[in-house]
């Protein structure tokens, strides 16, 4: 169906990768994996259209549909939600226009009974297209769709400029996926979305009958849907025939059968080496040697790809503080909507958090999770009820307003100093490298950092400054999956107790030893971990 063959792509000098050959075979789920600025967004644009790659071909079929999310979901006004969903596929408009022009010339009581057959057949051509992608009940499945993916249905007809960042994601979201295309390309599409809705365009893409070639930081996302994966790392691009999980182990021992090659190779040619060394000035074995040199010559020699380097970083111990962390005491809170009417988001909360115990706040979104932090960390004052600390608590408290408090001048490595007086260059440096800062990039100035890059820099410093608790709202938010391994394992090691939101469902499983779900103006806890909370949720 698509069929990449032999492409090469450099950018900026550089070569993003070259050689590489790959298919898309109808109804395959594919997912496309390897770090930033390896080139994935590149070759997804590249199969598009937007670009062109410098060598090889990209096949796609004359009539083969490509739908692509990506973040940029450009400008979108002066339509509904639904009509930006409805009419925002030129191709879908462009067929609805001519089966009504067709209409009205058919109308006509003076036309040439060969004219009116010849409307016909290309009426019956458009109708089949218009019915392959889903015309004709194309406003009730974006219906469905906006309301899957998180849009009320009283908020279908709200013109779109009035909705934030992240909703309008969701309404581009919506207009790919509802056009029927045979391969949907998407970037990123988990990002923005809670786990209410994360779970049902998971569900969604399962049931989808046509292709998907996706790149995501949701691990657990990408093992659900995909069934065979594309790496793009070291300039090279490597497909793996399995789910997330089966490429992680398979790429591990592809890398052990490649080092021992290599290192049968470096023992045949050492010897071979020798020889010449030891024989080449000898008239008698001339002949053996030439044929050595030229036998070497003719080796293709295989090559390891770079090391990735584990940098170990011991963090502080925070110092010990109460056993009693976190008392809460019939905690309630409530807000004034936009019509002043007073809404409870939650009420009745009584509960201790002890000495490093790891919670996940969970909840639709909306219900009030952030709220709840808020309260915790002192950032909006309960309704009634009362949060305390217990006796030499240190908070640390990081939610996407953390990264607005960065100074934008100021170089990665400068921020961390200004939090850190104290701490000697090489610490700093070795805290920056667990936080995947390496090399130049502790010189790189805060107002060029990625959202991503931010996030780990804040997290960093939180985790170096004597916290003994600490409040994360959404910290996986932004971070690719090594980012997000390497959170975990900070957040494993870390001997304080965690309070956490996060959509991320690997990330809940490896950390949660109990759950606050944040529900209906209610707040419900589950003593035991998140696979713990799903089960007693399914027996409901």
């Amino acid at each position: 169906m698509l069929n990449i063959a032999n492409i090469s792509k450099n950018q900026g000098g550089e070569t993003l990768y070259s050689k590489v050959n790959f298919q898309i075979n109808p109804g395959e789920k594919v997912g496309l994996v390897g770090p930033n600025g390896a080139g994935k967004s590149t070759l997804f644009r590249m199969i598009i259209g937007e670009d062109r790659p410098d060598e090889g071909q990209i096949s796609i079929p004359d009539k083969l549909r490509i739908s692509y999310f990506s973040q940029s979901v450009g400008e979108m006004k002066g339509r509904t939600a639904l009509e930006e969903v409805v009419e925002g596929d030129e191709s879908i408009a462009k067929m609805k226009v001519k089966l009504r022009e067709f209409e009205e010339k058919l109308c006509d009581p003076d036309l040439d009974p060969d004219e009116m057959n010849k409307i016909l057949d290309r009426m019956g051509e458009v109708q089949t297209d218009f019915e392959k992608v889903g015309g004709y009940d194309l406003e009730t499945r974006a219906e469905e769709i906006l309301s899957g993916l998180g849009v009320h249905p009283e908020d279908h007809h709200k013109k779109v400029e009035d909705f934030s960042g992240g909703w309008k994601m969701r309404i581009a979201l919506a207009k790919v996926l509802v056009t029927n295309p045979d391969l949907i390309i998407m970037d990123e599409p988990t990002n923005y979305l809670d786990m209410e809705t994360i779970l049902w365009l998971e569900e969604w893409l399962k049931n989808y009958k046509g292709s998907v070639f996706m790149t995501t930081h949701d691990r657990d996302f990408m093992n659900n849907v995909v069934k065979k994966i594309v790496e793009i790392n070291h300039k090279r691009v490597t497909t793996y025939t399995g789910n997330y999980d089966f490429y992680v182990r398979e790429s591990a021992i592809r890398l052990e059968q490649l080092k021992s090659e290599h290192k049968r190779q470096q023992d045949m040619l050492a010897k071979e080496e020798e020889f010449i060394a030891k024989f080449k000035a000898r008239a008698s074995h001339a002949a053996q040697v030439q044929s050595r040199v030229k036998k070497l010559e003719k080796i293709d020699r295989i090559e390891l790809p770079p090391e990735e380097e584990n940098i170990s970083f011991d963090f502080p111990k925070p110092p010990r503080g109460s056993d009693d962390v976190v008392i809460i005491k019939e905690l309630a809170k409530n807000w004034n909507n936009s019509k002043g009417e007073e809404i409870n988001v939650f009420s009745g909360l009584t509960t201790t958090i002890n000495r490093l115990q790891k919670i996940a706040v969970v909840g639709v979104n909306g219900a009030g999770k952030s709220t709840l932090l808020k309260c915790i960390c002192d950032q909006t004052k309960p309704s009634s009820g009362e949060v305390k600390l217990g006796p030499s608590i240190n908070l640390g408290y990081f939610s996407q307003f953390s990264l607005d408090v960065l100074k934008a001048e100021n170089s990665v490595l400068e921020e961390v100093q200004s939090n850190l007086p104290q701490a000697s260059d090489g610490y700093l440096r070795n805290l920056l490298a667990a936080f995947l800062f390496r090399g130049d990039d502790v010189h790189k100035k805060i107002k060029y950092l990625s959202g991503g890059e931010k996030s780990r820099l804040v997290l960093a410093v939180i985790f170096s400054t004597n916290n003994n608790l600490l409040v994360l709202d959404e910290p996986t938010n932004h971070l690719d999956i090594a980012s997000r391994e390497v959170l975990m394992s900070a957040l494993k090691k870390f001997e304080g107790t965690v309070i956490f939101v996060s959509h991320d469902r690997h990330f809940l499983h490896e950390l949660t030893d109990e759950v606050l779900e944040v529900d209906k103006g209610g707040i419900t806890k589950y003593p035991g971990n998140y696979q713990y909370y799903l089960d007693k949720k399914a027996s409901l």
